[in-house]
């Protein structure tokens, strides 16, 4: 299949050789979110910020956010935020009074206004809700490319596999989607690629250990020195050991 601008970062992230073509690409996509919000001068415009005003965002992503830089764009993006909060607050509580409790009151029913719009706050993030837009059509160009181009899966096949989460989201995508003949192809060579490859992960933390011992002081790391950070990834996805991304 002739290559696609659109197929160029997958293919890259494959050729990265590393434990999750996902993560690596995932990681790439959150980063460049990170500068479009932050990098540019969109978190100056008074527009932007009536989305972001709308959307808020989670505390994780407040984390990142501070760690990024531009205190001047996230003050601009704080402010206007909290004259929206302001408003909304004043609109929940106005002449608010707890509501008495009967006694065949359902125990778990909240009917109270500020704990409903506090909950609709927790629940909304734009950060979140790029990242899961950017992770679906990373999903959606995987199963893509692995539909119309043989050459594809074979790059999948000699490479080092996925992480567990992002293998178990590829086989959710691949059973809705993918026809006969490219779902067990993809099961076909998906499951023993998972299995040498968490296997192969396996050993390399258990040597890690085993280096540890007297015995084995002056003998060769092998490919162990990076275990913990990649046994993390294999499990649960991301990169363990990267800092927070920061302005470049």
């Amino acid at each position: 299949m002739k290559e696609q601008i659109y197929t160029i970062p997958l293919n890259k992230a494959i050729e990265a050789n590393d434990e999750c073509p996902i993560c690596n690409l995932r990681r790439k996509m959150n980063n460049d979110i990170m500068d479009s919000v932050l990098g540019a001068a969109a978190c100056m415009e008074p527009n932007f910020r009536e989305i972001t005003d709308k959307e808020g965002f989670c505390d994780e992503h407040y984390h990142k956010m501070l760690k990024y830089g531009n205190s001047l764009g996230n003050a601009w993006m704080l402010k206007t935020y909290f004259m929206r909060t302001i408003e909304q607050f004043e609109a929940n509580t106005k002449g608010f009074k707890p509501k008495k409790k009967g006694l065949f009151d359902k125990k778990n029913k909240n009917e109270n206004p500020i704990v409903s719009w506090n909950e609709a706050r927790k629940e909304s993030c734009h950060m979140c809700k790029r990242e899961k837009e950017s992770y679906e059509g990373i999903i959606r160009t995987f199963l893509y490319m692995w539909a119309k181009d043989d050459s594809f899966k074979d790059k999948i096949k000699n490479s080092k596999g996925f992480c567990v989460s992002h293998f178990g989201d590829l086989c959710n995508a691949a059973d809705n989607e993918l026809n006969e003949k490219d779902l067990n192809d993809f099961y076909d060579i998906c499951i023993p690629l998972m299995k040498e490859n968490i296997e192969r992960v396996f050993e390399d933390v258990s040597w890690f250990i085993d280096k540890y011992e007297i015995q084995n002081k002056d003998a060769d790391w092998k490919n162990s020195k990076d275990a913990l950070q990649r046994g993390m990834q294999k499990m649960k996805g991301g990169y363990p050991a990267d800092e927070l991304y920061r302005q470049n």
